[in-house]
């Protein structure tokens, strides 16, 4: 560790991205990313003379892609921000509606950047459990008087708060904000995106990651209030104005245009998931609900950590977490329905050998 570094920094507790390997010797099944590729108006808009204009700063308020977000779900744009993938949409909300004397609360099996966040940005952070089985429960927050952020579907679990639990949630203390992240909603999630005009104090975030094939254009946006979005722009303008780069606005647009790809690719992965849980299931699996692009599963014959590296040393990477109450699952991205049978043929040949 550097000698340089400060105390704030030292004690920073900093998110473990999914492996990303640079060779093509491995099935990807850990980082949730979509089988498909972009939709092809995204790889024809992002022309030669789009490339030509590199050398020019991108638009600042990302009003192309602001403009198609609010056209797809019936908003106005000044319900919208753009950002550089959900993540960031995360960094700017920890930032704007956290802090001194307001902290904030989230599951503890959850998405592992929330306590990263809350680690940078030296915030309180309340720490609550999921139930036995895994679900959310809305009354476990509802004395929180912080910010409460739900990951809807979760992750890693895949599962689902159903969405008349969050208004609720949003009813019962107006004065707090609530940030639905709902990055995996477009596999069988149910959005709160309709309940923005009832509720000003819901922030709804999303990514193009994973439903349109964009995780490596870091494309993501928040959805609420003019006046949270106002709050957003707020950190945005004090950390970095082109936070969207050209190219990226340019595809974020396009995929959002093309709505019959869309749904074609969500439809696929979610046959996909169906069959694959259904078939791990066959093989003896627990296999959580799961609305996500991916499932959360436990076989009682191998530990999570065993069938972790034993799926790698044979071509395959899923996702495995060391901590506490789950570290007897692996989560599985779903791929095609080719990648699945490779996957099941794989596990069933495993397990055959124990």
């Amino acid at each position: 560790m550097s000698r340089f570094l400060s105390q704030e920094a030292a004690r920073l507790a900093p998110y473990t991205p999914g492996e990303q390997p640079t060779d093509a010797q491995y099935l990807k099944l850990n980082t949730n990313e979509s089988p498909f590729p972009p939709s092809p108006r995204v790889i024809k808009a992002v022309s030669r003379a789009e490339l030509l204009k590199l050398n020019l700063y991108s638009d600042p308020t990302c009003s192309s892609l602001c403009q198609a977000v609010a056209r797809r779900y019936g908003l106005q744009p000044e319900n919208v921000l753009a950002a550089n993938g959900s993540d960031e949409v995360l960094a700017f909300a920890f930032r704007a509606f956290c802090g001194q004397g307001k902290g904030v609360a989230y599951a503890d099996i959850t998405y592992g950047f929330y306590a990263a966040q809350t680690a940078l940005f030296g915030l309180d952070a309340t720490i609550i459990p999921l139930r036995e089985d895994f679900t959310l429960c809305v009354e476990d927050y509802m004395d929180f008087p912080g910010t409460i952020v739900l990951a809807n579907p979760n992750a890693p679990t895949g599962m689902t708060v159903p969405r008349e639990d969050i208004q609720r949630l949003l009813e019962a203390n107006p004065d707090r904000v609530v940030i639905v992240d709902e990055a995996y909603v477009d596999f069988g999630g149910e959005s709160c995106v309709p309940m923005i005009f009832r509720y000003d104090n819901l922030l709804v975030v999303q990514t193009m990651s994973k439903s349109r094939s964009l995780a490596g254009g870091r494309v993501g946006f928040a959805m609420g209030s003019p006046e949270l979005i106002a709050a957003l722009n707020r950190v945005k303008y004090s950390f970095n104005p082109y936070n969207v780069n050209r190219l990226s606005l340019v595809a974020g647009t396009a995929a959002l245009e093309d709505e019959t790809y869309f749904q074609t690719c969500c439809a696929s992965i979610c046959q996909s998931r169906t069959w694959a849980a259904g078939e791990l299931k066959r093989l003896g699996f627990t296999v959580l609900p799961s609305r996500a692009n991916f499932l959360f599963v436990r076989s009682p014959k191998i530990s999570g950590e065993d069938l972790y590296r034993s799926l790698k040393e044979n071509g395959i990477l899923v996702r495995w977490f060391d901590s506490p109450r789950i570290r007897d699952f692996v989560r599985i991205t779903v791929g095609d329905l080719e990648q699945m049978h490779t996957l099941i043929d794989q596990v069933e040949q495993l397990l055959d050998t124990l």
